[in-house]
């Protein structure tokens, strides 16, 4: 079983920046294979930027040049620093971990981009 906990969402204003920050613990030894997904309502969750499970990095075209994924091993976390903010960013922020055979999410944290 995995456990994943996000934190650091929260409302700011259009160009500013937020930091995602999501924690894992339990059976999982690598952060490969962690990223993050987006729900705004009415509309579909999307991926938004991931660690594959070869370790490179994957971005929704977007937010690419805008967020970046990053990662700390040791700690077993993964962060998306977000900036340029912009109002359709709006949406719940969803941590996500696929090791290759099934999902694992967390409950979501919400980021509101609004004046």
């Amino acid at each position: 079983q995995v456990v994943l906990v996000e934190s650091g969402g929260g409302l700011v204003q259009p160009g500013g920046s937020l930091r995602l920050s999501c924690a894992a613990s339990g059976n999982i030894f690598s952060t490969n294979g962690m990223g993050w997904y987006r729900q705004a309502p009415g509309k579909q969750r999307e991926l938004v930027a991931q660690i594959t499970t070869a370790g490179s990095t994957n971005y929704a075209d977007s937010v690419r040049g805008r967020f970046t994924i990053s990662r700390d091993n040791a700690k077993k976390t993964v962060f998306l620093q977000m900036n340029s903010l912009k109002p359709e960013d709006t949406a719940v922020y969803y941590c996500n971990f696929n090791p290759g055979w099934r999902n694992y999410w967390g409950q979501g944290t919400q980021v509101t981009v609004s004046s």
